[in-house]
């Protein structure tokens, strides 16, 4: 509890003081750069900052360096003491947000901090760090989830500088899916940090004093660098064995000859476990050292699957590519160009590495390969990138420079907000959704909760890999106070952008910049539809065609009453007074369309109101259905005894099966006490109710009061609820009310019969009326179930094809208009 406290009084504390330095003015005369979260004055912002401090045009610029690491901070210090223009500031504490929140110009080679929202007037350049070989984005496992942060930093980003344009395409625009949404401009003019592998003798003298006095002993010898990347699943938790990089290193040593030193370069994440080894001082380059000034004094490089050795391409000098584990990594990460056409000597072991690379060093020869990629990949790195990148920065010269927006193929873009992406009806359907519209004709983002929770995060990763993901990481940036006062005014009603007083509406529009940055859509949609914050969000959009849905007879979900609260009355009654500044509300029958028009009409104007049906996802829905029932228990779980039952090929007991939420609009209470009389009269007959919900514990003590302990089960929510559909011999609703529910769609899929109370929008459910629907009273559901043990309710089918291109035909009406 304590621990709990501390913690949240530390990040109030950090909301004040981001809140209080985004009062500031943003000064175009102040300059922030960063380099892998402060590791060391590196990179590209290294090179772009020497260039300002040393040209007499921008002598008015003052600079801020943000530091975290030890090393690199009395390096600095070293440096830059004295000097009246440049100073640092520590990573994360009040100064840094201070001049991060006021810079005119923010530089960075990878990410800031969640937290951090552009403000208007703020040049943002994202330089990254290297050309990809490895997948990138979307492109890796779970990489959506991966570079969530960094495709946040991306998009609010000016200026993103690319290498080269393979980096460009295959990167930025299709590895983070900037295409068709990114408004800023993408630069490729080289890298700035490449025109530092120039080093001059002595800039070069002084580096290799600097290494000696590291403990590194050189003497005349001529410098190898072997610069592995990292390696594991996740930036965050690197996997790479220390031990490992120092085998090879001295087995490279070995192979190459007492002629040569070999150097090892760890990645930026890696640094710090290799620095704490003692027995590396001898070979680990210090991470002050800027890469490429150590790339300028190598004559040779070694790497695996690093970017780094296209940087080295613009030296003309040997690269050697030593992957032990190229089957392995191409399964786990992957590669964007085939290994094995490499420009250098490859191999798994050290010893075959370093003696093929030192044939290259003792003769003249290039590898045959080099050239070509050496003009694909540094064909602007000729020394003046700096100067460049430069002039279309900070003199805004783009005439002559290679400065474009990014590409657009003309496709139409959509944004939905998916909502909370619990195990229910509503996720089930928009994920149906986004794998069946025309990716073809849309270009579709999903926006979401950065979810940690395990059954949300599962299906998040079922989102059609075609689609975007963007999600929403940390909160608004507003002081306690004001983010209070918000709250406070959110709470008491609706407040739509058009009677929003101007400091709420500046915390709506600067999280909605924080998140998206100055990406633009043709289509914005809620498809939650619940939450009167989600919705405020949405409306604070760049101005566009903006839909919500309503999943249910909007009015009745207001009062439902769970023990004695109507939970969502207040938050529904907010959500109601943001209607009128949807263009569309979206129901999921034609008949709940008609229900909530005449319900809510006080609302929005009638034509608002449209018709959109849900999707099944058929190939998931029988897919599961194939699969052993023994599959639907949880791991460890033990098996019950009604899942034996169940599963036994010799029973004769007819199964009722009901899916769905244990809340009171599903009336299972109904449900056990029809199927008690229905028991009475055929006892070889078995109800089986498939979920989880607030009315678990009641459920079952009125099962137990029925007296319906082995003859009526509740089975807990399952990832695969269709393997126990499909076992059973009818499905049964009982709903009080609904919108079109999935899992009648989903029963028709599996060809069962369908027995369902009279709900509102019962009728127009299935496009064939192919349910036995009943009143809705006990007497009258009993009714239906033994009308199905007469042979009097047949099975229910669903023309998927058919269905399918009527709701997609919905739908386009809707998102073209």
């Amino acid at each position: 509890m304590i621990r709990q406290m501390r913690t949240r009084v530390k990040r109030a504390l950090a909301s004040e003081r981001i809140a209080w330095a985004r009062r500031g003015s943003v000064r175009p005369d102040l300059v922030l750069y960063e380099s892998f979260a402060g590791n060391g004055m590196l990179c590209n912002p290294e090179a772009i900052f020497r260039h300002l401090l040393a040209d007499p045009e921008f002598a008015g610029l003052r600079h801020v360096w943000v530091l975290s690491d030890p090393a690199a901070i009395a390096r600095f210090e070293a440096e830059f003491h004295d000097h009246p223009r440049v100073r640092f500031v520590h990573r994360g504490g009040g100064a840094y947000w201070q001049a991060l929140s006021t810079a005119g110009y923010i530089i960075n080679n990878a990410t800031f901090p969640p937290a951090f929202g552009k403000r208007p007037g703020q040049i943002y350049l994202n330089t990254w760090h290297g050309t990809p070989l490895k997948l990138m984005g979307f492109d890796m496992p779970d990489g959506a989830y991966e570079s969530a942060n960094t495709l946040r930093n991306f998009l609010m980003a000016d200026y993103l500088l690319a290498a080269n344009p393979f980096m460009a395409e295959t990167m930025y625009e299709d590895a983070y899916r900037l295409r068709n949404v990114f408004s800023g401009r993408i630069i490729e003019e080289g890298y700035p940090r490449v025109d530092h592998q120039a080093v001059t003798r002595e800039h070069g003298a002084a580096v290799r004093e600097e290494l000696e006095r590291g403990g590194i002993r050189l003497g005349d010898r001529r410098i190898v660098l072997y610069a592995p990347t990292w390696r594991g699943a996740s930036f965050s938790d690197p996997t790479d064995d220390i031990d490992a990089l120092v085998r090879q290193t001295d087995e490279l040593q070995a192979a190459l000859g007492e002629g040569v030193v070999v150097l090892l370069k760890t990645h930026q994440i890696v640094h710090a476990r290799a620095s704490s080894r003692p027995d590396l001082r001898r070979v680990l380059a210090p991470n002050v050292i800027p890469t490429n000034t150590l790339l300028g004094l190598s004559a040779a490089l070694v790497t695996d699957y690093s970017s780094i050795f296209f940087d080295y391409l613009a030296t003309g000098r040997p690269i050697a590519f030593l992957t032990p584990d190229a089957d392995a990594y191409a399964d786990g990460r992957g590669t964007y160009l085939p290994v094995d056409q490499l420009p250098g000597p490859l191999g798994e072991r050290a010893e075959e590495v370093g003696a093929a690379l030192r044939e290259l060093l003792d003769g003249e020869r290039m590898h045959p390969r080099y050239r070509e990629w050496a003009e694909r990949f540094v064909p602007f790195d000729d020394g003046g990138a700096t100067g460049r990148v430069v002039d279309i920065v900070f003199r805004g010269r783009t005439e002559g420079r290679r400065v474009r927006p990014a590409t657009s193929d003309g496709r139409r873009r959509l944004m939905m907000h998916l909502g909370g992406m619990r195990s229910n009806g509503i996720t089930s359907s928009v994920l149906s959704l986004l794998g069946t519209i025309d990716h073809e004709r849309y270009d579709v983002t999903a926006f979401m909760p950065l979810y940690k929770s395990g059954r949300a995060r599962a299906n998040q990763v079922r989102i059609h890999p075609a689609v975007r993901q963007v999600f929403r990481i940390d909160g608004m940036n507003g002081s306690k106070g004001m983010l209070l006062a918000r709250r406070a005014i959110d709470w008491q009603r609706a407040m739509p952008p058009s009677s929003s007083p101007r400091w709420h509406e500046r915390l709506w529009t600067d999280e909605w910049h924080r998140i998206f940055g100055q990406a633009e859509f043709d289509w914005v949609a809620d498809f939650s539809g619940y939450s009167p914050f989600w919705a405020n969000l949405l409306l604070r959009s760049p101005k566009a065609p903006r839909a919500i849905w309503l999943h249910n007879q909007m009015a009745e979900d207001r009062e439902r009453t769970v023990a004695g609260r109507r939970s969502m009355h207040r938050s529904l009654g907010r959500v109601f007074g943001l209607y009128r500044d949807f263009d569309q509300l979206i129901s999921v029958s034609p008949r709940l369309t008609e229900l909530n028009r005449g319900q809510l009409e006080s609302y929005a104007p009638r034509e608002a109101f449209v018709t959109v049906r849900n999707l099944p996802d058929a190939a998931r829905v029988l897919g599961g259905a194939a699969q052993p029932l023994l599959s639907v228990l949880e791991p460890g779980e033990e098996t019950p005894d009604w899942l034996t039952e169940l599963q036994r090929s010799d029973r004769d007991e007819r199964w009722f099966v009901a899916t769905g939420r244990l809340s009171p609009e599903k009336n299972h209470a109904r449900l056990l006490r029809a199927f008690r009389e229905v028991h009475q009269r055929s006892p070889r007959t078995r109800l089986l109710i498939i979920g989880g919900g607030p009315l678990r514990d009641d459920l079952q003590r009125l099962i137990a009061e029925l007296g319906l302990e082995k003859a009526a089960f509740l089975a807990g929510a399952r990832d695969n609820p269709f393997a126990l559909m499909a076992a059973a011999d009818c499905f049964v609703l009982s709903s009080v009310y609904e919108g079109q529910p999935m899992v009648v769609i989903e029963a028709a899929l599996l060809d069962l019969p369908i027995v369902s109370t009279a709900f509102a929008s019962a009728t127009d459910a299935l496009p064939t009326h192919t349910i036995h629907v009943v009143d809705q009273q006990d007497a009258a559901l009993r009714d239906g179930m033994l009308a199905f043990l007469d042979g009097r309710v047949p099975p229910c089918h669903l023309q998927v094809q058919e269905y399918t291109g009527e709701v997609l035909a919905e739908f386009d009406a809707i998102a073209s208009s």
